[in-house]
């Protein structure tokens, strides 16, 4: 433990100093950035809803000039093709007129990548960034392409308009290691949103992190942070606790819930304790860090029944009564 401290506290130091640059442009969402964060030193993707013009698009574009990593963005729309996503191979003729086809590389190919409004895509193109997400390349016409290390995917989908959109799919929203709600600024942030913008500075942005090595270094360090046997317990029977016919289940998951979280969902509530944990200024994992990830990570892998829509429960309900009981 005493060779781990000091990477732990550069670890602690690193993640504030990252959080310190974003708040400069994004103001009033506090939670949303330390989730943000947490997920890309766990390693996994981040689904943030909320309405247009809450500095979703900011707040990855940020992120990418704190920790010096490349950033794309992509629009999805209705006629957006799965080459568009991944990108395709075309037909090129060198100097001798032979003839041979070239890889060339979409926007996936990345470190952070924000796909804007996903649930707009038809369910072909969503599929196109499953393996990306999951297996961290993309094959094209047999052959693979591996993407840049690391590789992060924020998604956005608006709660509102959900005329013309195609529901993330059960297999697609377990991908995302949380999901996050992004939630409209108060007033006095709103005057501190008018102040920043609407002035003639801007504030700069500093560069914390020299590489992408950097990443994956302190990505390592979190992974070594201790669990104990019980911790971990709490965990598992959290997750089970998501699944009607276990015997732990509470009454409201046994009524409303038709699947519980898969053990990505443990995995995830492991990862991220693990962090909080870290920077909460102690290098063991508590009860109190499973439960404060809790939330993002399994409200997207309950899926609720009819009976649940019918009268107007959500996933938030029900892992709050999980972490209750």
């Amino acid at each position: 433990m005493s060779e781990l401290a000091p990477k732990l506290e550069q670890f602690r130091a690193t993640f504030k100093g990252i959080a310190e640059e974003m708040r400069k442009f994004i103001v009033g969402q506090d939670e949303v950035i330390e989730g943000v964060l947490v997920a890309f030193f766990a390693g996994g993707h981040v689904l943030l809803e909320g309405v247009p013009g809450l500095g979703k698009t900011m707040l990855v574009r940020t992120l990418g000039e704190a920790v010096n990593l490349q950033f794309q963005r992509i629009q999805f729309t209705p006629d957006l093709m799965p080459a568009d996503v991944i990108g395709t191979n075309f037909i090129m003729e060198n100097e001798h007129g032979r003839k041979s086809f070239q890889f060339r590389q979409g926007p996936v190919f990345t470190n952070l990548l924000l796909a804007d409004e996903i649930n707009r895509a038809t369910p072909k193109t969503q599929s196109a960034l499953l393996e990306a997400m999951q297996e961290h390349h993309v094959t094209v016409a047999g052959n693979r392409h591996a993407l840049p290390v690391p590789f992060l995917v924020l998604a956005t989908q608006n709660p509102l308009e959900m005329e013309g959109t195609y529901p993330l799919p059960e297999a697609q929203l377990d991908r995302f290691l949380f999901k996050l709600k992004v939630q409209y600024p108060s007033a006095e942030h709103l005057h501190t949103i008018l102040d920043r913008t609407t002035g003639a500075t801007a504030p700069g942005i500093r560069k914390v992190l020299a590489n992408a090595a950097d990443v994956t270094a302190l990505r390592e360090v979190v992974r070594e942070v201790p669990l104990a046997r019980d911790i971990q317990d709490y965990a598992v029977r959290l997750v089970l606790g998501t699944h009607p016919e276990h015997a732990v289940a509470n009454s409201l998951a046994r009524r409303f819930v038709r699947y519980g979280a898969s053990p990505r969902g443990a995995q995830a509530l492991v990862l991220a304790a693990k962090i909080h944990a870290v920077l909460d200024g102690r290098y063991h994992v508590a009860k109190a860090d499973i439960s404060k990830a809790a939330p993002a990570a399994l409200r997207h892998r309950i899926i609720l029944n009819f009976e649940a829509e019918a009268e107007g429960k959500d996933s938030d309900e029900i892992v709050a009564e999980v972490l209750r009981a």
